[in-house]
């Protein structure tokens, strides 16, 4: 027995070792256990995108063993939370967007501090919205929809993400710059809120453009606007909102990982060092350009100056929408 267990550790060392020299035990001989990328909404939507297309690079880069786990649940601020009150080690991350400041704009439970409790560590990329209708309602473009709302008053309704996710406030944004009255129905995530839109349990729907070539292949959906400043390369037949009668309207976010606010500006400095390195791959730049997103390199001061414009944006789009948590 003594033989057997003295050959059995012999062999798991130089195993450990082979592992280790081929880079392939890097990830736990370093990270010491599980480093995580909160989602704080349900698994396969939008939010989850950016951070599946970096993973594998992150792990390797970072020598820590990067999962992506969802804790959805009242707009988002479940997961939110979660991530203020972990320790700041490093090792627990929140995919976040700039509707980050929107859930806590209008009273979020339980409640955080979008500023205060968060350090903007890495920027993924950055991306525009599409507006979408089930292909049973009798419109080609954005301006068709807009009038045919204004026909039908209180009668359309449109799915979202959940209260205060940035496709609640993309769409109300809309809805308040046209003058036109739908009905909002919250979901916990992207994916399915595009269903029920796509099942005809849903009239309209605004996306972030990531899938958009699913989307682009349900017959039962029709794009019939984007967010952007100007047309996409993506998707150069689709009108901007601005084209559509809307002049000015532009709604985009960032896509970016945030710490807790006491992590060591040495380790958010290492993270945002991997993340930059990553997204200057020309493979992974491809893509995320697949998503429909483009991906700045910005350091940690130039995300931290993005990151409290935006909370300016958001909270001013809150007020003038005059979205609740209850709406």
């Amino acid at each position: 027995m003594m033989q057997f267990k003295e050959n059995f550790l012999g062999r798991r060392q130089l195993m450990l070792a082979a592992l280790l020299s081929a880079g392939l035990g890097k990830a736990f001989a370093q990270s010491g256990g599980v480093s995580r990328i909160i989602v704080p909404f349900a698994p396969g939507g939008a939010r989850e995108m950016p951070a599946r297309a970096i993973q594998q690079e992150l792990s390797q880069e970072t020598g820590q063993n990067w999962i992506i786990e969802s804790k959805p649940g009242a707009g988002g601020a479940i997961g939110t939370a979660f991530v203020s009150k972990a320790a700041p080690d490093g090792k627990t991350l929140l995919m976040a967007a700039s509707s980050h400041f929107v859930t806590a704009a209008m009273g979020a439970r339980p409640f955080y501090d979008p500023v205060k409790e968060f350090a903007p560590v890495a920027n993924i990329g950055n991306q525009s919205y599409i507006l979408m209708v089930n292909a049973s309602v009798p419109v080609k473009t954005a301006g068709e929809f807009i009038q045919y709302a204004k026909s039908k008053p209180g009668v359309l309704n449109y799915n979202s993400a959940g209260v205060g996710s940035s496709t609640h406030l993309a769409m109300a944004y809309f809805a308040k710059t046209a003058d036109i009255d739908m009905v909002h129905v919250p979901y916990k995530g992207t994916a399915e809120a595009v269903t029920d839109v796509s099942g005809g349990r849903g009239n309209a729907v605004i996306v972030p453009t990531a899938g958009v070539g699913v989307y682009l292949q349900d017959t039962r959906l029709r794009v019939i606007g984007i967010t952007s400043k100007k047309r996409s390369a993506l998707l150069p037949n689709i009108p901007t909102l601005a084209e559509s009668g809307l002049a000015g309207f532009h709604f985009e976010s960032w896509f970016g990982l945030l710490a807790p606010a006491a992590t060591p500006v040495a380790i958010q400095e290492k993270i945002n060092a991997a993340v930059n390195k990553i997204i200057g791959n020309k493979d992974v730049k491809e893509r995320l350009l697949a998503l429909g997103m483009d991906s700045p390199q910005w350091n940690l001061d130039a995300f931290n100056k993005v990151f409290l414009a935006d909370r300016e944006l958001m909270t001013r789009i809150v007020k003038e929408t005059g979205i609740t948590r209850e709406s």
